[in-house]
């Protein structure tokens, strides 16, 4: 029996010819990363070792962006207890405000992680640069701390699960409606510690920001971990990101044999999906755009480690442009990196936000989490670009959160109400 993708690449971490779903291995990491929320915890679990180094000074990110700008006096502690650290330790990539972002975002834009590699995060959402063909996962503060002093982490080998796309995407599906489908017809729950392996002719029509979009909410489905296949589009922006110069050239490219075993075979054709709306309070409560009602909203959120990439903000852009939010309608928008932001600024995106009444910010993950810059109050609603829409997961416990697309909540700031992109274009 063959291996998927991601026992290829575990196989290799472990110095293992053959691995198998179920084992408990320990595999060497290339990269290692936690925030200003999860590395406080683990740099406390870390002096606990009482060690003074830790294992590579140039495999360890640190990012403060969940609290950033500074929220108040506690997340101020917690971002210089972070920054003391690093700074102790002489962390090379550790990064804060004016050269920060959004840490998903943030470190395959500068070149940290490639494909093959391994790398834990104490973020859930460490799932995202499968989209490069990396194994990578959430993991506790705790492991954390022992994979910056051992450079190692234990993993129990997850099954695989295959998601075969076919097809084109229709106008205005972008990877939100994709994952989002998935999440509704599998749940919440229907790839609990696996691994979902994209597949399929149809990856070859999804960009870049696209993947990363699909493999960053496959923890929302319960997974281990999303993977996608190297092609000439992962070759191109590994390039382009390998400018940076922060990671040694090379890596390798692991694809699955033929007689892999799979838990599950799904297939989509992307041309029937159409953009997706998940309704409170999961993201598997998804239906399609055209089977929504009257729903009016007061906020709309574009931004976030799912979707504040430059293709994102360029959709919503593209909606907004000559239009006006609608009155009494709170449009934020978050710009996913610095460097995100200033070519949006060049191509004159972030002044069409700002003339159709919009608000956009440093980048942060504040209102994702319902940290700060945009908490809901008691009743209101908003449509957001985000990950999760869990009670109370961005403000008060009574407000609501729909998960959309950057071309759906363009659109509904428009409208006033959750919309499609096609209702409010000329």
């Amino acid at each position: 029996m063959g291996m998927t993708m991601t026992e290829k690449i575990l196989a290799a971490h472990c110095d293992r010819d053959k691995i198998s779903p179920g084992e408990l291995i320990e595999a060497s990491v290339d990269m290692a990363l936690a925030n200003d929320i999860t590395a406080p915890i683990a740099i406390s679990e870390f002096k606990k070792l009482g060690i003074d180094h830790v294992w590579d000074t140039g495999r360890i990110a640190l990012v403060p962006d969940h609290f950033t700008p500074n929220r108040d006096i506690k997340s101020a502690e917690q971002a210089r207890f972070v920054r003391e650290f690093a700074t102790s330790m002489s962390i090379v990539n550790y990064f804060e405000i004016g050269e920060m972002g959004i840490e998903h975002a943030l470190l395959p834009e500068k070149g940290l992680v490639l494909p093959g590699d391994v790398v834990v995060g104490a973020d859930s959402h460490t799932c995202t640069y499968g989209a490069l063909g990396a194994f990578s996962t959430g993991v506790g503060s705790t492991d954390l701390a022992c994979a910056m002093a051992t450079g190692t982490a234990w993993f129990k080998v997850p099954e695989s699960m295959r998601f075969v796309l076919e097809g084109k995407p229709s106008k205005w599906v972008m990877g939100k409606d994709v994952i989002l489908k998935i999440i509704g017809d599998i749940g919440v729950d229907g790839a609990r510690y696996k691994s979902m392996e994209f597949t399929g002719g149809g990856i070859a029509e999804l960009s870049i920001d696209n993947r990363f979009t699909i493999a960053n909410m496959a923890i929302e489905a319960g997974a281990k971990n999303g993977i996608f296949p190297v092609d000439e589009k992962t070759v191109a922006y590994v390039e382009e990101s390998s400018k940076e110069k922060r990671r040694e050239p090379g890596y390798t490219v692991y694809e699955p044999d033929n007689d892999a075993r799979y838990s599950a075979v799904i297939e989509y054709r992307l041309d029937d999906i159409e953009p997706q709306v998940a309704l409170p309070h999961l993201p598997e409560n998804t239906v399609n755009i055209s089977d929504i009602e009257d729903i009016t909203i007061d906020q709309v959120v574009i931004g976030s480690c799912t979707n504040g990439r430059i293709e994102d903000i360029r959709t919503a852009a593209r909606i907004l442009e000559g239009k006006k939010v609608r009155k009494g309608i709170r449009l934020l928008v978050f710009p996913a990196t610095q460097k995100i932001y200033l070519q949006a600024l060049r191509e004159g995106l972030i002044e069409i936000f700002i003339e159709a009444g919009g608000a956009v910010s440093t980048p942060t993950c504040g209102p994702c989490l319902g940290g700060h810059m945009g908490i809901l109050a008691r009743g209101e609603r908003a449509v957001s670009t985000t990950n999760r829409n869990f009670i109370g997961r961005m403000g008060h416990k009574e407000s609501e959160v729909y998960l959309a697309s950057p071309a759906v909540a363009a659109a509904s700031a428009v409208a006033g109400k959750i919309a499609s992109p096609d209702s409010v274009m000329d």
